[in-house]
C-alpha cells in the first residue's frame, strides 16, 4: 500500500474509568469504516496516566484489548494505543504475533497494535517517567518493536521515549514512528520540537498523539497532536480541543526523498545496550 490513512484521536480521558473511555472512543470512531487504515489513541487511553495500576490494570486478554480487537475487525483497520497491563504466565499467546515480555514482571505500560484480523503486536514502554514515579510502578521494556502493516514499517513508542533518540534510531528499518502520550502542557515546547527532530534525523514520518484536559492529579494537557513529514514539516497540528483527524501519508514520496537526500548513509554506527 503506497498511501496510508492514519487517524489520530485527541480527547479528554476519564480517570481510571475504562467503561466511560471505551464508550467515548466507540462513539467517536464508529463512522470510520472504510475511511482509515490505522487509528492511533493516546497513552493509557482507558485510564489516564495513573500510578495505581492495581486499581484498573488488566491482562492482555482483558476487556480493553478485546474491545480493540472487535473495533479493528468491525472497521477493517488497525487500532493502537497504550494501557496498563498486568503480565502473567497465562497469556493467550496464540493471539499474539510479536511478544517482548519478562515473565512475572508485574505491571507494564504496554503499546498494543491490533491488526484488522485481531492479531496483536505489543511493546513495553522502555523509558518510564521517573518524575512521576512511573519507574517505581511499571517495569520498563527491553525490546524495540517495528510493526509490519500493509506494506509499511511502523515503530512503536510511548511518551517519554521521545526524549531518547538512540532507542528510536532508524537503521532503514521503519517508515513511520508513532508516539502515543500523556504529555503535560507545561512541557509542550519539548514535545513539539522533539517530534520534529525525530522525523528529521530518522528520515521518517512521525505522528504524536496526546490527550487534552486535566487529570485527577491536577496535570493539564494541551493536546498538540501533530503529524510531521520526513523533512520535519508539520503537516497537521491540533492544539487543545478534541479532534479526530485522518491524514494520508505517501510511502513513495518518502522513499523518493531518502534517495535524493541519503543522509542515512553517513550515520554513525553504534550498538544499543539494554
Amino acid at each position: 500500500m503506497n498511501e496510508m490513512r492514519i487517524t489520530s484521536v485527541q480527547d479528554v480521558l476519564h480517570w481510571e474509568d475504562e467503561q466511560s473511555n471505551l464508550q467515548m472512543f466507540t462513539d467517536l470512531l464508529s463512522h470510520l469504516k472504510g475511511k482509515t487504515d490505522l487509528i492511533v489513541l493516546p497513552e493509557m487511553f482507558n485510564s489516564g496516566f495513573s500510578m495505581r495500576p492495581e486499581q484498573f490494570a488488566q491482562t492482555i486478554d482483558g476487556s480493553t484489548v478485546r474491545w480493540m480487537q472487535q473495533l479493528a475487525q468491525q472497521l477493517d483497520c488497525a487500532i493502537c494505543g497504550s494501557l496498563a497491563i498486568q503480565e502473567s504466565s497465562s497469556l493467550a499467546t496464540q493471539e499474539i504475533s510479536s511478544l517482548a515480555i519478562q515473565e512475572g514482571s508485574g505491571f507494564v505500560n504496554k503499546f498494543i497494535f491490533v491488526h484488522p484480523s485481531g492479531a496483536i503486536d505489543q511493546y513495553n514502554k522502555r523509558h518510564c517517567f521517573r518524575m512521576s514515579g512511573e519507574h517505581e510502578v511499571y517495569t520498563p521494556g527491553v525490546e524495540k518493536l517495528i510493526i509490519d502493516y500493509r506494506g509499511w514499517k511502523i515503530l512503536a513508542q510511548v511518551c517519554y521515549d521521545l526524549r531518547f533518540p538512540v532507542f528510536s534510531r532508524n537503521e532503514n528499518d521503519y517508515d513511520l514512528a508513532l508516539y502515543v502520550a500523556n504529555w503535560p502542557q507545561v512541557r509542550r515546547a519539548p514535545w513539539r520540537t522533539l517530534l520534529q527532530a525525530r522525523a528529521i534525523e530518522n528520515l521518517a514520518y512521525v505522528i504524536g498523539v496526546n490527550r487534552i484536559g486535566e487529570d485527577d492529579n491536577g496535570v493539564i494537557y494541551s493536546g498538540d497532536s501533530i503529524v510531521v513529514d520526513y523533512r520535519g514539516d508539520v503537516i497537521f497540528d491540533h492544539k487543545d480541543t478534541a479532534s479526530v483527524h485522518t491524514q494520508v501519508l505517501n510511502l513513495q514520496a518518502l522513499n523518493d526523498f531518502r534517495e535524493k537526500f541519503p543522509a542515512w548513509m553517513d550515520a554513525d554506527a553504534f550498538s544499543l545496550q539494554v
